[in-house]
């Protein structure tokens, strides 16, 4: 943990202090980390710096494919998988499973990138809610010096009072004007097969 706080400490040092968005209030939403980013900041740490960040979209492939997709990603390596043989036990959708591979991949993609694990991680889920920390928490134990979350995702926030019912249309990925759209770069997406 006092590595976690040492390496929070640099980071925020590293990003100016003032580009580090705050702690989530939900403790769900934390990690042992302590290290948040915007999208907008995210954006702005992985251009500036390309060769010395990994960031990654920790989405469903096929949820990508349907909400949008950015470039400016190094690799898609998602938290939870879609299992198509079977509906979510509460909800009328699909299934999903935690990817038992996702810390090897994350590791393999630094990697890949000429990275080691004092490089900076982004993660970046739909909303930076049910998948950011817990994907964060999954690296834990791992040597890595600086896992950042992007407290608003790819979509962003919903708007409860928007005039067709509730939207993802507040801050995030999507609505920040960052880049994005429905193609996919398959060199970056990840790729399995269905039994």
């Amino acid at each position: 943990m006092r590595n976690h706080i040492l390496a929070a400490a640099a980071a925020v040092a590293m990003t100016g202090g003032a580009t580090a968005a705050p702690a989530p209030e939900d403790p769900a939403k934390q990690t042992s980390w302590g290290l948040y980013l915007t999208a907008e900041e995210a954006y702005e740490m992985e251009t500036s710096r390309p060769d010395e960040v990994l960031f990654v979209d920790v989405r469903e492939p096929i949820e990508i494919m349907f909400t949008g997709f950015t470039d400016v990603v190094d690799v898609n390596v998602p938290f939870l998988l879609v299992d198509p043989s079977r509906m979510h036990d509460t909800k009328p959708v699909l299934a999903m499973e935690r990817n038992p591979g996702f810390s090897d991949e994350i590791l393999a993609a630094l990697e890949t990138h000429g990275l080691d694990r004092s490089a900076p991680v982004i993660l970046m889920c739909r909303s930076g809610g049910s998948r950011g920390a817990p994907s964060a928490a999954t690296l834990e134990g791992l040597g890595l010096e600086q896992v950042y979350v992007v407290v608003d995702g790819f979509e962003g926030t919903t708007a409860t009072d928007t005039p067709n019912g509730p939207r993802r249309v507040v801050d995030g990925w999507k609505n920040s004007g960052l880049p994005w759209g429905y193609e996919i770069n398959p060199d970056k997406i990840h790729l399995r097969s269905f039994d």
